[in-house]
């Protein structure tokens, strides 16, 4: 049974949308050509399609094994949270499931990809929201690794910043965000964070998307690019 019938089938049980998943890297329906994967969820308003989600997605999987230094290739796995799979069947908007919902779909989406490939490592990252999700995903059941990418600290209305899922979080985590991230920018972010044990990165004037201003002298892509580097650089030393 491939990974689609067997989510679909634990899906169908939790009378929850059917799946709607890419596959990009050393990964496909049946099988896992590497040690490890990269569960990537996307954020509230945009759908693992999004060009922010692919591009990364791309980049990921396209990351090269080095087989001098024992690393070998990155299999990414994207998906849609149930109130984006409903989106798509009858075309109509909504807004994002409560957290218990998405964290109950994403859940059994590890469980399957555990069961599937058993790979070496498994890592959860995710796209403002999605990352919300993955860290509190981290602070539930044994995850190797957490990546948030644009942390939404501030709730869109404003008010304290949501720290409570990265506190709660047993997995390494790793935050990369933008410097000018409306949700959480640079000169904020870092006393919010100092008191756990989570890992920092900034991206040169992104924002919530890593996107610069023109005047910046960098761009997106060179930013998305950086974001790889990064992620790559802290999954390859969890084994440090």
């Amino acid at each position: 049974m491939s990974f689609t019938q067997k989510l679909d089938a634990r899906l169908k049980q939790a009378e929850l949308p059917a799946s709607q998943c890419l596959f990009s890297g050393a990964v496909d329906d049946s099988g896992l050509g590497c040690d490890t994967i990269v569960v990537l969820a996307h954020g509230a308003g945009a759908n693992m399609e999004h060009g922010f989600m692919a591009q990364m997605a791309e980049r990921l999987g396209s990351e090269k094994s080095d087989e001098h230094d024992g690393e070998q290739a990155i299999g990414v796995l994207r998906f849609n949270f149930p109130y984006m799979r409903s989106n798509a069947i009858d075309g109509k908007r909504r807004p994002p499931d409560r957290a218990p919902k998405l964290i109950k779909d994403f859940s059994l989406l590890i469980q399957t990809v555990r069961e599937v490939y058993q790979p070496k490592r498994l890592i959860v990252m995710g796209k403002s929201m999605g990352g919300r999700m993955a860290a509190m995903l981290g602070a539930e059941q044994a995850i190797d690794g957490v990546i948030c990418l644009g942390y939404p600290f501030v709730p869109p209305k404003g008010g304290e910043p949501r720290l409570e899922p990265i506190a709660e979080c047993r997995s390494p985590l790793l935050v990369i965000q933008g410097e000018r991230d409306k949700f959480g920018a640079k000169g904020q972010v870092e006393s919010w964070l100092a008191p756990f044990n989570a890992k920092l990165e900034w991206l040169t004037d992104g924002d919530h998307s890593f996107l610069p201003r023109k005047s910046s002298g960098t761009t997106q892509s060179a930013n998305l690019d950086r974001a790889v580097s990064q992620s790559i650089q802290f999954i390859r030393g969890l084994d440090a």
